[in-house]
C-alpha cells in the first residue's frame, strides 16, 4: 500500500462517521473580501478584529454546525505537534517552527493553516504566530486583509528593521499574523538567504512559548518552499486525496527528513459514495497501526 492509501485506510477504521466535504479544499480563490472589520484604536495595542462570520462566509473556517467535529479533528492534529514543539527535541530544527506545506497547490493548505493556527491558540500555555510565507501568493494577507502592513518581504529586503514590529496582533488571544510584506523580486533568493533564518530565529527568541506556523509555498513547484523545509522543525503535508498525484506526495514527502515529519493531513478523503472525510496520520503509520 502507499503512504496515502495506508492513511486513508487507517482513517476509515478510525474515524468511520467523520463527515465532511471540506471546504476551501480546492484552489484558493484569487480574490477574497478581507477577513476583518477594522483596526482596533487603542492606547494598548493596535489590535487585528477578525470578522469569524466573513471568514467563515469566505470557506476558511467549518459551517456552522460541523465546529465541533472539526475541533476534535484539529485537537487530534494539533497534541502531537505542539508536545515536540515545547519538549526541546531539535534534532530535526527548531521544533517550534512548524511548516505546513502541500507538494502542488489547490490541497486545502491555507485552510489547514488558519485553523491549525487558531486551534493552538486556544491552548493556555503558547501562542501562535502564523507567518504567510507563500510571499508569491500573499493568500493569508489578503485573507485577513493585511496587504498594505509591512511584513517578512520587507524585513528580508530591511535589515535595520526590527521583525517583531511588524507581527500583527489579533482580538484573538495567542494568536498573531506575520504578513508576507511588500512585493519584490527575487523572493527565492530573500527565502533562502541567512536574513530568513536570523528572522525566524529572532521571532523564536522573543518568546519561548510561542510556535511560528508557516503558510509554505507548494513544495514541487517553488523554490521557496524548498528553502523553507531547511528551517522548519517540524513540516506538516496537506494531500487532497483523491487528486493529489501519489508519486506527488513521495516526491514531497522526501524533500525532508524524517526527524521533521509532523503528520499527513487527508483532505477531502472519498469514502463509499461521495462522502468526504478529513483526517490525521503519521507519515508512514500501518493501517493496523495504533
Amino acid at each position: 500500500m502507499s503512504l496515502v492509501e495506508q492513511a486513508i485506510a487507517r482513517l476509515k477504521n478510525q474515524q468511520p462517521g467523520a463527515k465532511r466535504p471540506v471546504p476551501g479544499g480546492s484552489a484558493a480563490k484569487s480574490v477574497v473580501p478581507p477577513i476583518v472589520n477594522e483596526f482596533e484604536d487603542s492606547k494598548a495595542a493596535n489590535r487585528l478584529v477578525i470578522d469569524v462570520n466573513a471568514l467563515r462566509a469566505g470557506g476558511y473556517l467549518p459551517e456552522v454546525g460541523k465546529e465541533r467535529q472539526f475541533a476534535d479533528h484539529y485537537r487530534r492534529i494539533k497534541r502531537p505537534l505542539i508536545e515536540k514543539a515545547l519538549s526541546g527535541d531539535d534534532a530535526g530544527g527548531e521544533p517550534r517552527v512548524i511548516m505546513v506545506a502541500s507538494a502542488v497547490p489547490g490541497d486545502g493548505k491555507t485552510f489547514t493553516s488558519i485553523n491549525l493556527a487558531l486551534s493552538m491558540a486556544l491552548e493556555r500555555d503558547i501562542s501562535v504566530l502564523l507567518i504567510d510565507s507563500d510571499v508569491a501568493k500573499h493568500h493569508i494577507t489578503d485573507i485577513f486583509g493585511l496587504r498594505a502592513r509591512k511584513g517578512l518581504l520587507d524585513a528580508l529586503t530591511d535589515e535595520s528593521l526590527d521583525p517583531e514590529a511588524l507581527v500583527v496582533p489579533t482580538n484573538s488571544r495567542g494568536f498573531s499574523i506575520f504578513p508576507a510584506g511588500t512585493r519584490v523580486e527575487g523572493t527565492a533568493e530573500l527565502v533562502s538567504s541567512n536574513r530568513m533564518r536570523q528572522i525566524v530565529a529572532s521571532l523564536c527568541a522573543r518568546n519561548p512559548r510561542r510556535i511560528l506556523l508557516l503558510d509554505s509555498p507548494p513544495l514541487l513547484i517553488t523554490n521557496e518552499g524548498r528553502s523553507l523545509v531547511k528551517i522548519a522543525g517540524q513540516v506538516v503535508l496537506v494531500v487532497r486525496a483523491g487528486e493529489t498525484p501519489r508519486h506527488a506526495v513521495q516526491a514531497a514527502i522526501d524533500m525532508f527528513d524524517e526527524k521533521q515529519a509532523g503528520g499527513l493531513i487527508l483532505n477531502q478523503v472519498k469514502v463509499g459514495f461521495t462522502e468526504g472525510y478529513y483526517g490525521y496520520a503519521a507519515y508512514g503509520t500501518p493501517v493496523d497501526g495504533p
